[in-house]
């Protein structure tokens, strides 16, 4: 059978768009659909909108922090439309790169959207088309509670679309999006409520970082509700007023459900297709990232698996190296550098050390000092911790993790050193550059404790 395309992607993510981009340089004819805006989530209304608004809220604090240092700055409030207009229009630039390298490539782009009608038909916006191959790369999408008023609260994607700064806000969920948007919006001046339901935030992160999370946010003066759930939203007058599970009820301008994603799998056409999900909508996929369809793909958010933009961009990458370029290969799930950008950040790499201490003894490394910034601007909550786990037998460096200034950019090399597979010794054996915080991942002598023991015993 003659097809249209080799390739159709539907999805214009960062995923979806390294895919088709590498699989048109490798001779492929490749069609590409997005219904909503190239670059996706991460683009549009994720990681790229979001760092910028963080930047604006650390702009806040270090003005503050200049008269330490001798610096008499005035400042006059923050301008919520000036960063609003500066933040669109790095992102309408994003945008636009993402189809014109598509375009570049040779790929044939559609603004529509795209649905299975069987194996190989694609609808797309007023016509069909067919392909050899497919892949999903459609992501994922906010969800609310299910509780009586939800449809007053937002969405994080409506956090880039709002007018004005909310002066009274509350946050629900404890996640990364959740303690980013507490902070940012504290940040720029809001009052703010974080709401969850564990005793910590940031389920699934190392206990310690999490604890320290939990400081750092109460030393800004982010309320926490912990050990808490929203039981409704009603409408007040001019305000809001959300229920807490304590009977308790608080009065605010704004409530922004940040309770996790799902992938976007719905209207797809997936059955039509012969395509499988599992029960929360996540594409069924082998380690070669096929579906129940053995010539239609799925990457990204869509699959529910490591959800990080790079990632998605890797398999993308390695998948069309795989299906045109001759050059079979897959990208590692595996020690998967991260960061959540709360404030003070976070970096993470590898296995928790209760990950690490199911699979047998680790020894933990851990710190905790004042970076020298804020001795000097006496800033409460600006505590600096930093861990390291090693496995007892190998040596190797099993995770890192970090809270404090630069985490993100600190765990990018420490995740070099964990792919390699390096250990502890090799850790010892590098020089520190002093003075810095990064220093003391190099310099980490003493051990903390020992952890898994009794796992390993059993």
């Amino acid at each position: 059978m003659t097809y249209d395309f080799d390739l159709f992607v539907i999805g214009g993510g960062s995923g979806g768009v390294r895919c088709a981009r590498i699989a048109a340089s490798h001779g492929a004819r490749v069609g590409v659909a997005e219904e909503r805006f190239w670059g996706g989530t991460c683009v549009n209304v994720g990681c790229v909108p979001k760092k910028i608004m963080v930047n604006a809220a650390e702009y806040g604090m270090w003005a503050a922090d200049a008269a330490a240092f001798g610096w008499h700055i005035e400042t006059h409030g923050h301008d919520w439309r000036k960063l609003a207009a500066a933040r669109d229009a790095e992102v309408t630039r994003l945008s636009g790169i993402y189809d014109k390298l598509l375009k570049g490539a040779g790929a044939t782009t559609f603004d529509a959207r795209a649905t299975l009608l069987d194996p190989h038909t694609i609808q797309v916006g007023e016509q069909r088309v067919t392909a050899e191959r497919i892949v999903i790369a459609t992501g994922g999408q906010p969800q609310r509670l299910p509780i009586p008023g939800a449809e007053l609260g937002l969405v994080s994607d409506d956090l880039f679309t709002l007018k004005q700064l909310p002066k009274r806000v509350a946050v629900l969920g404890s996640g990364y999006i959740a303690v980013e948007f507490a902070c940012l919006l504290r940040g720029l001046g809001a009052e703010v409520d974080l709401v969850y339901r564990a005793s910590l935030p940031l389920r699934g992160f190392d206990d310690d970082i999490r604890a320290a999370l939990a400081e750092a946010l109460t030393a800004q003066g982010i309320r926490l509700n912990s050990d808490v759930s929203p039981t409704r939203i009603t409408r007040a007058d001019n305000e809001l007023l959300l229920g807490l599970s304590t009977n308790f009820v608080r009065e605010v301008d704004a409530v922004f459900f940040c309770t996790g994603r799902v992938p976007y799998t719905q209207g797809l056409g997936l059955e039509a297709a012969g395509v499988e999900t599992d029960a929360n909508g996540a594409i069924v996929v082998d380690d070669d990232h096929a579906t129940s369809a053995k010539h239609i793909y799925a990457i990204g958010d869509v699959i529910h698996r490591v959800n990080l933009t790079p990632m998605a961009t890797a398999v993308g990458h390695a998948l069309a190296d795989t299906l045109y370029g001759g050059k079979p290969r897959k990208a590692s799930y595996a020690n998967v550098p991260s960061a959540v950008f709360t404030s003070p950040p976070i970096g993470t790499v590898g296995l928790t050390e209760a990950e690490a201490a199911a699979r047998g003894p680790v020894d933990i490394y851990l710190t905790r000092f004042t970076p020298m910034r804020h001795t000097i601007s006496k800033r409460e909550g600006r505590k600096t911790v930093m861990k390291l786990v090693v496995d007892q037998k190998t040596q190797r460096i099993l995770g890192a993790h970090m809270l404090g200034e630069d985490a993100a950019e600190i765990m990018q090399g420490i995740g070099i050193a964990a792919v390699m597979g390096a250990t502890k010794q090799d850790f010892d054996r590098t020089i520190g550059i002093h003075p810095t915080a990064a220093e003391e991942f190099v310099t980490l002598r003493t051990r903390a404790r020992e952890a898994g023991v009794q796992a390993a015993a059993e």
